[in-house]
């Protein structure tokens, strides 16, 4: 299972990343593998970056083009070890121009 992450703008994100946290450590068992779910823009390089992301992770990964080719769903399935992990990897992720993370 993966947590929504969606930080609103007059949020402050050390309270957000605390509370995700808290969620995440109630809900999973780590070690263990993780869903990470994303859309992004069909760009080849956005792609590219974020499979550098994840690149020194044991995972799997899978992508779908939507219906008229504007965006890509992007599902990585990584091995994480810890919560706080999991939040490093989405700080990576939202330096992905316009990335929606799920």
């Amino acid at each position: 299972m993966s947590e929504k992450i969606n930080i609103q703008p007059n949020e402050d994100p050390k309270e957000f990343y605390l509370r995700f946290k808290e969620r995440l450590e109630e809900h999973h068992n780590f070690p263990e593998d993780y869903t990470f779910k994303f859309i992004i823009d069909n760009d080849s390089s956005k792609l590219t970056d974020m499979y550098r992301i994840f690149d020194d992770l044991r995972h799997t990964f899978s992508t779908k083009e939507s219906k008229n080719g504007k965006y890509i769903s992007c599902t990585f399935v990584a091995f994480v070890l810890s919560s706080d992990q999991v939040i490093e990897l989405y700080k990576k992720v939202a330096s992905v121009e316009g990335v929606v993370m799920l």
